[in-house]
């Protein structure tokens, strides 16, 4: 059986550099295909489908809310020639409802388990509209590495340059963040894989340096100091989310190659101020992500925020706005308030306000937003500070006589933007 797996593109936002990292929701699913299912990836941010190429089953998987409409353009596509579709992915989950009315079938929830299911349903033409698992999650211990070898490894570099691998090793989340749309996706439970079997996954990646793609490692300190220490041999240089602020977990991290992370700075209080610290102490660099448009949010605020974010000598810092995705606490609230603007898919890409905040029009907050790129790096352009990221990364490699000239990575946003919390 032939099976096209399609990843729709979406529009590069205006200060996003044009790179493009391996999509780790493809690969994950793929991994738990049946054997006899033969599978063609085919990422359309890098290169053009084929609609006239013989398939049985065409598999859309999206991420980003950007990526709806365009997936509902190829799906209406190949369903005009009589080839069944099926959705998947965090933002099919999002989106279900209006995502039903392009498919034949949507599937939601993680794919470990199910897909015996699904594709036995396809080949006796008995397709389910609807394969709803968000609650019925399956045992962690099933998540095993993701096939790699369904991407065209040479498309992903940028200007020669190899990106950096995504993995992860844990899923859920028991925090639920007013912006964010885990807690619905993956559960308020935290569910760590066994620390071996996330390493081994992390050794059998042919690149040394990774982006650790968990919402947060810091949510249960045993787990994350015991996969901390089984990543010390192997020497690779990672990037990820929040690590936790104790001493001897932020020193494991940096033995383990902590290179740098994803760290929301959501005030200028002096824990934030010794947070940054606390990590630039163990050789730790961070890229600040900050979210403007809160109900808190005066123009005064953000502007003094601006300055605090150079205070603290942040290595990088990215703005986005508040943008109230579905199944959020922001949506639920602003929805109920009357207060969402748009529901324009394609203006949710948390550059652009498409709700009314509480202390300002919509246009000055667009106007603020833009004056917190431009003061933030006034001085140091960004292209400088994401130099000086990629030379504490060879560094570091030099030091453990990792450092391979072949793999000369950008850093900073070169590496990605972070999915989580506020842009889904």
């Amino acid at each position: 059986m032939k099976f096209k797996l399609i990843y729709p593109k979406w529009p590069k936002l205006e200060r996003q550099t044009e790179f493009h990292l391996p999509p780790h929701g493809p690969v994950v699913f793929a991994a738990a295909l049946p054997d006899y299912v033969d599978i063609e990836f085919i990422d359309e941010n890098l290169e053009e489908i084929d609609f006239d190429d013989p398939v049985d089953f065409v598999g859309i998987s999206m991420m980003l809310t950007l990526q709806i409409k365009r997936g509902w353009e190829i799906a209406d596509i190949y369903r005009k020639k009589g080839i069944k579709v099926i959705f998947g992915g965090i933002s099919t989950m999002l989106h279900a409802e209006e995502t039903r009315r392009h498919a034949d079938a949507v599937f939601l929830g993680e794919a470990e388990g199910r897909m015996e299911e699904v594709f036995a349903d396809f080949r006796h033409d008995r397709l389910k509209p609807c394969y709803d698992y968000i609650d019925k999650r399956p045992p962690i211990e099933m998540v095993g590495p993701a096939r790699r070898d369904i991407l065209k490894r040479r498309l992903y570099n940028y200007k020669g340059v190899q990106m950096v691998d995504l993995v992860h090793a844990s899923r859920g989340c028991r925090f639920n963040c007013y912006p964010c749309a885990v807690a619905y996706l993956g559960g308020r439970e935290f569910r760590p894989r066994p620390v071996d079997t996330a390493v081994a996954e992390m050794a059998g990646i042919d690149n040394n340096r990774l982006f650790i793609v968990d919402n947060s490692l810091s949510q249960d300190t045993s787990w994350e100091m015991d996969l901390f220490r089984e990543m010390i041999p192997l020497k690779k240089k990672w990037c990820c989310h929040p690590i936790e602020d104790k001493p001897e977990v932020l020193e494991l991290a940096a033995r383990a190659g902590a290179w740098y992370v994803y760290q929301a700075v959501f005030d200028t209080s002096d824990y934030i101020r010794e947070r940054i610290k606390r990590y630039h102490d163990n050789g730790i660099a961070v890229e600040g992500t900050i979210l403007l448009g809160l109900d808190s949010h005066s123009e005064d605020y953000i502007k003094r925020l601006i300055d605090f974010l150079l205070e603290i000598e942040l290595d990088l810092a990215e703005f986005t706005v508040l943008t109230p995705f579905p199944h959020t606490r922001a949506y639920a609230e602003l929805a109920a308030q009357k207060r969402i603007l748009s529901h324009d898919w394609n203006d949710f890409s948390a550059d652009k306000v498409v709700f009314q905040p509480k202390q300002m029009s919509p246009e000055r907050l667009q106007e603020l937003f833009e004056y917190a790129w431009n003061t933030f790096y006034q001085d140091e352009p960004q292209e400088i500070k994401m130099s000086k990221l990629f030379k504490l990364v060879i560094e570091k490699e030099m030091a453990d006589n990792t450092f391979r000239p072949r793999n000369r990575e950008l850093t900073g946003q070169a590496f990605g933007r972070s999915v989580a919390g506020n842009h889904v």
